[in-house]
């Protein structure tokens, strides 16, 4: 079946709970999404990307409240972290095992509530969390529009939603936390230090 290359949102939800996968803009790259709850989907993915299969995915949420599906250990400091929006935080999972195909033995998640763009608006009408790699064969350079995308997958990806182009070649910044400490795992959109910041003005 040949791919879709569309502008309609309504378009690209129903493609999303159809169980499909589409390659959508995020707050940060154009991502690779599917559904984070169906597993065949999320497998679906590490193929077409080429990923190691150790490798797991962030999640894009809409809310702390869709934490509650995943079962997992969450402090006020990462709850903090994760409100401020476009911060991927990784967090312990109580009922591991339940989440094999997602967490890939590392027994963690990184959720991201994204901090703007059209993404928000896609996660309004879903009733589900989707894994978000970013929309580029494992190793090569992230697409900054659909073509480059199509160019990468052709008709592995079910539908291209067409933002145009993207000039940010950030991903998001991950952290975890130690001891209430802010460990660094990948700088991107947002600076260690602005994440020193927000811990400290977590009284406000």
């Amino acid at each position: 079946m040949s791919s879709v290359i569309s502008k309609d949102l309504p378009l690209a939800v129903r493609y999303l709970k159809d169980n499909k996968i589409i390659v959508f803009p995020t707050d940060t790259l154009y991502g690779i999404l599917t559904n984070a709850l169906c597993k065949e989907c999320v497998e679906k993915v590490y193929k077409i990307k080429k990923r190691k299969p150790t490798k797991p995915y962030l999640i894009l949420i809409k809310s702390l409240e869709d934490l509650k599906s995943f079962d997992v250990y969450i402090s006020d400091i990462e709850k903090k972290v994760i409100s401020q929006k476009g911060i991927t935080v990784i967090l312990t999972l109580k009922n591991p095992d339940k989440w094999k195909y997602l967490h890939r033995g590392t027994n963690s998640l990184a959720f991201r509530i994204p901090k703007s763009g059209i993404i928000l608006e896609l996660l309004e009408h879903l009733d589900f969390p989707l894994i978000a790699p970013s929309a580029n064969p494992e190793g090569l350079k992230p697409a900054s529009d659909i073509n480059e995308a199509y160019e990468y997958f052709k008709d592995e990806i079910d539908l291209y939603f067409d933002y145009g182009k993207i000039e940010n070649t950030k991903p998001s910044t991950i952290v975890k936390f130690e001891d209430k400490k802010p460990i660094l795992i990948r700088e991107g959109t947002v600076s260690y230090e602005e994440i020193l910041k927000i811990i400290q003005n977590k009284q406000d």
